[in-house]
């Protein structure tokens, strides 16, 4: 049985385009590199044609994730879960003191620089099913973190 891919709908367009770009671009310029440096003689001894070869063996798995990521995708709604924090809620907690927002999302899409967090991650699991003004705590490897949910989107 495949494994089910979680993503809101913004991320399966990201990885749509990142798809077109790889299969309509990205892989076309890889054949060309290879062709010219092939062109060039021997291949033992070769770096460009060794570089173009390893590029395009890292360019055809990723194309072949990506695919199978998008077969297999379950699309989560964002936004507009009431009360209960879900995958794809928007989070407002307060840790330490300080305010900090999260959009739960599944292990594909997480982007900790934007904000999205892991439904599989330590504070995604954690918060997952808590109601706004929730008090709990987070067992990290530098000892337990106090949070407060403020308020869900």
């Amino acid at each position: 049985m495949s494994k089910k891919y979680l993503l809101t709908k913004e991320g399966l367009e990201k990885l749509n385009e990142e798809l077109k770009t790889l299969v309509n671009e990205k892989r076309k310029e890889v054949i060309e590199r290879i062709r010219e440096a092939a062109a060039h003689g021997d291949l033992s001894e070769n770096a460009d044609y060794a570089q173009a070869r390893e590029e395009q063996s890292f360019i055809e798995g990723r194309i072949q994730e990506i695919e199978d990521i998008i077969k297999n995708a379950e699309i989560i709604a964002t936004g507009g879960h009431g009360n209960t924090v879900t995958i794809g809620s928007t989070v407002h907690v307060k840790v330490a003191g300080n305010e900090k927002k999260y959009t739960i999302v599944g292990s594909n899409e997480a982007n900790p620089k934007e904000n999205k967090i892991s439904n599989e991650s330590l504070v995604g699991k954690a918060v997952l099913g808590r109601k706004a003004h929730e008090k709990f705590k987070v067992a990290t490897p530098s000892g337990e973190i106090d949070y407060e949910i403020v308020a869900i989107e």
